[in-house]
């Protein structure tokens, strides 16, 4: 179903990948930006990407790795402390830029239609970053990490944001969930779902760390977040 594409960045430094998945027939309702976790463009993000084309949506992930070494591709059961130490490396504000550069990608390959992005775990807190810092028209977030240094951007979130916060995520101490739920709760474009005794992981698409029901359960919410906001 998908392909791969190049993408120039803003700063004219290089070009990178994305994956780009497109319903059957063609015709897209509008796009959606996959954003990745700390294991690359692997076959769980891939498979994120063709599971919303069969939706409906254009959808494309791009490589917000390749500034360290393109093509990075990860098994989180067995590589986990791989792709920890990769976070550290990652310029967070040139992967926005890069997700700038795709967004704008995206909104011409649906004539000017509407983008979304959804991210996962680093992709998470890049989608809220996304959703504080770019014209992205909605933005859904899973187990974002560090949300709560992040607050004092909530201000410039014009669009429809979504979370999932796994209740005992390893990676987001309940201090910090309190935190986003105190700085977030009252913003009238932003939904924060619990999804309690769930640990960080729980809706990929592969692996160990899936919750079978919680993840069709929080899926289900985006789509219908996606319906709304993107029509």
């Amino acid at each position: 179903m998908g392909k791969t594409i190049t993408i120039e960045a803003l700063d004219g430094s290089g070009t990178f990948n994305a994956y780009v998945a497109e319903p059957a027939g063609g015709s897209p309702k509008a796009a959606v930006v996959v954003i990745q976790e700390v294991f690359g463009i692997n076959a769980g993000i891939r498979d994120k990407a063709d599971s919303l084309a069969k939706e409906g949506y254009l959808a494309i992930a791009p490589d917000l790795f390749w500034r360290l070494e393109p093509g990075i591709e990860l098994d989180p059961d067995t590589q986990l402390q791989q792709a920890l130490d990769l976070f550290p490396r990652f310029d967070q504000q040139k992967g926005i830029e890069d997700i700038e550069a795709t967004i704008r990608t995206a909104r011409a390959l649906v004539n000017g239609g509407k983008v979304g992005a959804v991210g996962y775990c680093l992709g998470g807190r890049l989608a809220y970053m996304t959703a504080a810092r770019t014209d992205i028209d909605a933005s859904v977030g899973y187990y974002a990490v560090g949300i709560d240094g992040l607050l004092g951007e909530s201000h410039a979130i014009a669009r429809p944001l979504m979370l999932h916060i796994a209740g005992n995520d390893g990676f987001v101490p309940p201090e910090v969930q309190k935190k986003m739920h105190e700085g977030l709760d009252n913003h009238p474009r932003v939904t924060l779902w619990d999804y309690p005794g769930l640990d960080h992981g729980f809706a990929t698409q592969f692996g160990k760390r899936r919750v079978d029901d919680a993840a069709r359960l929080a899926d289900s919410r985006t789509s219908a977040f996606f319906a709304e906001h993107l029509a």
